[in-house]
């Protein structure tokens, strides 16, 4: 039910009648739309006197009253004039220029009167003229003012910079709240700098805009009121030298021609009608009431963009309280009346006016036969012509004896008007915003419009939280950030735009012949080799996988990414540059996180790119063994992808995933090369005993390389002849640093017999540890102990920083056999390579001259070497015959790989089969003593890669 917002008794029968019907009118227009009528009020008594007629016009004010409170757009203008004709023409000047009554909230915005105010400029240009002039020369003057008016009413002048500026972004302004809203959103995404930049360069826009559309509206002749005046027909006999149909929105220069004639004809009207003219003053009040029903027919016209006639139910009402001929009102209402009677369309205004009894209301009286020719006009049959059409525009009005169609006369009797009638009580009830207006309002699109921007910018936020890079447009999901040991925020995925660099600003080195060349360096050489390969250019794509960020201070547990992304590049700028091939090599990087503990969310963005990118071939890397490993490799497998694996020294993923091909020695092939030298150790010691020290899990339960080490290492101990009287974990300390092996050390020196031999499980970062305690602690200080360990301690340098302790020899695996190996040239090729990285006037040191270029610290840990040789491989598969090959081609491909001379020997897949152990590793033992002040490391046996043979103990003699 509708809120009352007035109630009044009726004071006679009269003023309920009246009341009733002009209340049905209006409540009803949103039903059917009932045909609008002009109500004249009067009494019907001609004799009545002036209180009868104050009665008749209270009616007008209660109606009024009744209505400015319930959103009814309700007008009630006063006028002024010297003449009928100018208060008429004050009358509908105040409809159009000042706000309709809407105290409150209105059911739309005011209301436009765009032809109203074309013709305020034009009736403007024709009163800046003096009288007399000749008709071409008057043209011609009107047509220079209306452009200095630049075609628009001028009220305070034109506008300055400054204030269109303002005007454009006041926060209570629609465009000023949304303007506020982008920057803030802005404000967010790219920061203050460009936000400013942008915040200056649209306001310059805004107030451009502002200051060209207030003064010199583009397109001017594809405006609503210039179509009008160009094609109205009322205006065709002014102008018949331009029909309506010369407009056309195609058309400029035609479309203009029309115009100007025709606002030329009418203002020269608008001056004969000043001058005195009887038929210019007609047409030119005609033609206002034309541009004021137009408007208000626009304003209520159907299928707008803004549902306008959805969201006004109700009509607009023109009140006149007295209208007699004198105040304009009765001409007023005779040419509403004869412009409707020439028009088709039915425009929404209901006007009421009250009669006083004395006045007659009668038609237009007729004008005279023919107007008084101009000066200097022809005579005869053309000067008919001429008056003829002159008086067209006006002439097609009723005649004076014709009915008033449009007007619905009341005489209201004196009974009626005197007649108490105060048990009818009048309401009006506040007319209802329909849903139109809710949905499509100004309040409305600005709410959706901040939420949209406010939920851009969450989301904006949400994506930039999510997603290494992710901007409102252009973001990459190839590439998310994760939370990495610690609670550090780590990039993990592939990086397939430019603006995710996992190394960016990694001043790590490479050691050795690579001094001086950063991480950050080796991940840019890859994105320009990859820049390298123009459209049209055939090329494969491999990704690289592996351990490229670190999320503590020292940069140093990024090295093992570091050394495997440059062997990837070495192998990429060899093909691209040096080999000759017309298959390119194009190489994505994909990270791990720290320790590849973020392998498998690495893999899931690995699949994604290759899904929608069939040049992907393959993976190299994931050379870290985890708990995660096996659940990788499934899941390249199911997607089809062949990986090549580095240094992962897992033992079953071969023998569970037919899409796995190792370059790396498993757990199990360095124990059993192991257990050839504990064997004679063994044979040698009365009842030799041995402990296993391991790392307990960590590393968020994720490390598999110390448990799998535990196992293989007490099996062969054991295998070996030794008595494991120990099988001791220890942990980090609790911020994830150093190992604390002190409480562990303690318990094994402490032992009645401290252990012959110690199997060590562990990690490279932990060695320094272990030997400072064999070293330190009493009971093993001054013992000969032999420590055996894995393929990680290759990481190792005995320098300086990193003792052996006196009286413990260490035998460890080595992945890359460097020794037994070719590939000469890959040294030198790959210090130039590297070379080339430095900026000029910078060079990288000298390969060892003294000693064999392996042993270059760059290349002695292996990691550079092995992801050299898995590039090498992989690309061989993709790229056979020259041709590139498909992910599946490829798998397949690799079981037929042989590449010979490589710096490990060869290497190949060739004999091997799926779901089985791959036995074409390479594998080197190393053992080193401290026969003195430094550490001495020597190669005790090994097997070049693609080598079949089995090591036997007289091969692997122990010291």
């Amino acid at each position: 039910m509708a809120r009352e917002v007035w109630r009044d008794s009726a004071e006679n029968e009269a003023a309920s009648a009246v009341f009733h019907l002009v209340q049905e009118l209006i409540d009803q227009y949103r039903v059917n739309r009932p045909v609008m009528p002009l109500v004249v009020a009067q009494a019907a008594d001609a004799g009545a006197g002036a209180d009868i007629d104050g009665r008749v016009e209270q009616i007008v004010h209660l109606v009024h009253r009744a209505n400015r409170l319930r959103r009814v757009p309700v007008k009630m203008p006063h006028g002024s004039g010297g003449t009928p004709y100018e208060a008429a023409l004050s009358l509908v000047r105040e409809l159009t220029r000042e706000p309709w009554e809407t105290r409150g909230s209105s059911q739309y915005k005011p209301f436009s009167f765009p032809r109203s105010r074309l013709l305020d400029a034009i009736e403007q240009a024709a009163s800046a003229l003096p009288g007399g002039l000749p008709p071409r020369v008057r043209d011609e003057r009107i047509l220079a003012e209306l452009r200095r008016l630049r075609w628009r009413a001028s009220a305070s002048g034109p506008g300055t910079w400054w204030s269109s500026l303002i005007a454009s972004v006041r926060p209570e302004t629609f465009l000023g709240a949304v303007f506020i809203a982008v920057l803030s959103v802005l404000l967010g995404e790219i920061g203050w700098l460009l936000t400013v930049l942008v915040a200056v360069g649209a306001l310059c826009g805004l107030a451009v805009a502002r200051l060209v559309t207030t003064a010199a509206p583009p397109l001017l002749w594809l405006r609503r009121a210039s179509r009008w005046l160009a094609t109205t027909s009322s205006l065709a006999a002014s102008s018949t030298g331009y029909p309506s149909d010369g407009w056309s929105r195609f058309s400029p220069s035609r479309s203009w021609r029309v115009i100007q004639a025709r606002a030329a004809a009418v203002a020269g009207r608008v001056a004969d009608a000043r001058a005195g003219d009887a038929h210019a003053c007609q047409f030119h009040l005609e033609l206002r009431v034309q541009a004021l029903l137009e408007d208000l027919l626009h304003n209520y016209r159907p299928h707008a963009w803004d549902w306008r006639r959805g969201k006004r139910t109700v009509p607009p009402v023109v009140l006149l309280p007295t209208a007699t001929q004198d105040n304009g009102g009765v001409l007023l209402i005779n040419a509403i009346n004869n412009v409707r009677s020439r028009r088709s369309e039915v425009d929404p205004l209901l006007l009421l006016a009250s009669l006083p009894a004395a006045q007659i209301m009668r038609h237009t009286p007729p004008l005279p036969p023919e107007p008084a020719p101009h000066s200097g006009a022809r005579s005869g049959a053309r000067a008919r012509y001429e008056a003829w059409v002159d008086a067209l525009s006006v002439g097609q009005a009723p005649a004076a004896a014709v009915s008033l169609a449009w007007v619905l006369r009341l005489p209201l009797s004196t009974g009626q008007l005197t007649h108490e009638h105060a048990h009818a009580q009048l309401v009006t009830r506040r007319v209802h915003r329909t849903w139109a207006w809710w949905v499509m309002s100004r309040t409305t699109v600005a709410l959706a419009l901040v939420g949209a921007l406010l939920g851009t910018f969450l989301w904006s936020e949400h994506w930039k939280a999510t997603y290494c890079h992710g901007p409102l447009t252009g973001r990459s999901t190839d590439a998310v950030l994760l939370e990495g040991p610690r609670g550090a925020e780590e990039c993990v995925g592939v990086a397939t735009v430019p603006e995710v660099r996992f190394a960016k600003g990694n001043s790590l080195e490479l050691r050795g012949v690579g001094e001086g060349v950063t991480f950050d360096r080796i991940e840019r050489a890859v994105r320009e080799q990859n820049a390298g390969i123009y459209p049209g250019d055939d090329f494969v794509t491999i990704v690289y996988a592996g351990p490229l960020t670190g999320t503590g201070r020292n940069r140093e547990d990024t090295r093992k990414g570091l050394e495997e992304l440059t062997g990837v590049y070495l192998h990429q700028r060899f093909v691209n540059e040096t080999a000759n091939r017309s298959v390119k090599l194009r190489v994505l990087t994909a990270n791990g996180g720290q320790d590849m503990l973020r392998q498998t969310e690495a893999v899931e963005k690995i699949i994604e790119v290759a899904e929608r990118d069939p040049s992907v071939v393959g993976v190299v890397g994931l050379g870290r063994n985890t708990t995660q490993s096996a659940k990788a490799t499934g899941m390249l497998q199911r997607a089809g992808l062949p990986l090549v694996d580095t240094t992962n020294s897992g033992s079953d993923l071969a023998r569970r995933y037919s899409n796995y091909f190792g370059l790396a020695a498993t757990d199990e092939e360095q124990a059993k090369a192991l257990g050839l030298i504990a064997g004679q150790l063994a044979g040698r010691l009365d009842h030799p005993q041995a402990v296993v020290l391991s790392r307990k899990v960590g590393n968020e339960d994720k490390d598999r390389y110390t448990a799998e080490h535990r196992r293989v290492g007490l099996e062969m101990l054991r295998e070996a002849g030794f008595t494991v009287t120990a099988d001791t974990r220890y942990s980090l300390a609790r911020d994830g640093g150093s190992a604390d092996l002190d409480a562990p050390l303690h318990e094994i020196c402490g032992a009645e017999r401290v252990p012959d031999a110690l199997y060590f499980a562990g990690r490279v970062e932990d060695v320094n540890t272990l030997m400072s305690g064999l070293g330190q602690i009493e009971g093993c200080s001054k013992k000969d102990i032999t420590v055996f360990a894995g393929d990680d301690m290759t990481k190792a340098r005995f320098d300086d920083s990193t003792k052996l302790a006196e009286h413990v020899t260490l035998y460890h695996g080595s992945l890359a056999p460097m020794n037994r190996g070719g590939g000469r040239t890959f040294y030198e090729d790959s210090r130039k390579a590297l070379q080339d990285l430095l900026p000029d006037g910078r060079s990288v040191p000298p390969l060892p001259g003294d000693r064999p270029a392996y042993e270059d610290k760059l290349f002695a840990g292996g990691q550079t070497v092995i992801s050299y040789q898995a590039t090498a491989a992989l690309y061989a598969a993709a790229a056979r015959g020259d041709e590139p090959q498909s992910a599946a081609e490829t798998w397949a491909t690799l079981y037929s790989v042989a590449l010979h001379d490589m710096p490990t020997g060869t290497v190949t897949f060739r004999g091997t089969i799926p779901y089985a152990d791959q036995k074409v590793h390479g594998l080197n033992i190393v053992r080193v003593t401290l026969p003195g002040p430094d550490a001495r490391t020597d190669i005790v046996c090994g097997r070049a890669a693609g080598s079949r043979v089995e090591l036997t103990a007289a091969m692997c003699p122990a010291e």
